[in-house]
């Protein structure tokens, strides 16, 4: 049986309370979230190491990259989801 992965976990269930949308898969020590309509890449989201704070970097149509000039973000969980949300994909919609 795979060991637990909290970090999905609460992005899965971030993506259902919103009606779905998104598929989140396993990437290195983090998890890819892409569009399941589309199957497009929109954000990487990777633990810290520090207590509940992620980083988080966006697919810019040819690469992983920074989501805008001040570098990588990392904020807790929740904060995270919350922030690529409006953006991009957590709704029927995506």
């Amino acid at each position: 049986m795979p060991a637990s992965d909290p970090v999905r976990e609460r992005i899965e269930a971030f993506n259902q309370a919103r009606g779905g949308g998104v598929a989140v898969q396993k990437a290195g020590r983090g998890s890819s979230l892409t569009s399941e309509r589309t199957g497009a890449p929109f954000a990487r989201l990777s633990p810290t190491g520090n207590a509940d704070k992620l980083q988080g970097i966006r697919w810019d149509g040819q690469r992983w990259a920074e989501p805008g000039p001040f570098g990588i973000i990392t904020m807790p969980h929740d904060a995270a989801l919350d922030y690529i949300d409006p953006e991009t994909h957590f709704s029927t919609n995506a």
